[in-house]
């Protein structure tokens, strides 16, 4: 069986083509744009945090490096075991700073991911119910009348009659 090429049908999707086209630009994309914008802005603050903790943790290298240069002009009036309880203290000190930025920067990575499969998913949805509202209405446009309806159900049984046989 040949396709036959009718100007008719080319118009009618393209203007169908161009409706879809126009919904999705004036319904779709204006939330899609403003939420990718919203992540964005999250995303500026997140890192912004992590600046942040990075700034701080250089501000408590600062002070650990000050500590340690105050601890070697009191060296030689502490005893040993002041010396060995004041390292530990820094030690802990810098572990504790590591770990809380660690995981901060860790808990703000997975609220970035959690906010960009849940824009995902509002897209997929907002996508799926245009898609069914179009189909929606082109069907019971082109079904209005019970001519149509009939012709098309004679089709289809032809079709399947076809098919099994």
């Amino acid at each position: 069986m040949l396709i036959q090429f009718s100007f008719g049908l080319i118009f009618w999707m393209t203007v169908s083509f161009l409706a879809v086209l126009f919904i999705l630009r004036k319904f779709a994309w204006k939330p899609i744009l403003e939420t990718l914008s919203e992540r964005e802005r999250g995303i500026e603050d997140a890192l912004s945090e992590a600046k942040k903790a990075r700034e701080e943790m250089a501000a408590l290298n600062a002070r650990n490096e000050e500590l340690n240069r105050a601890a070697r002009e009191e060296r030689e009036v502490l005893l040993k075991e002041a010396r060995d309880i004041r390292d530990k203290e820094i030690a802990e000190a810098k572990e504790k700073a590591k770990a809380e930025a660690a995981a901060m920067i860790e808990r703000a990575r997975a609220e970035i991911r959690n906010e960009k499969n849940a824009a995902v998913a509002d897209i997929k949805m907002l996508v799926g119910e245009l898609s069914v509202e179009i189909a929606e209405k082109l069907l019971r446009e082109k079904l209005a009348d019970d001519a149509a309806q009939r012709a098309l159900v004679d089709r289809m049984l032809k079709e399947a009659e076809a098919r099994l046989s």
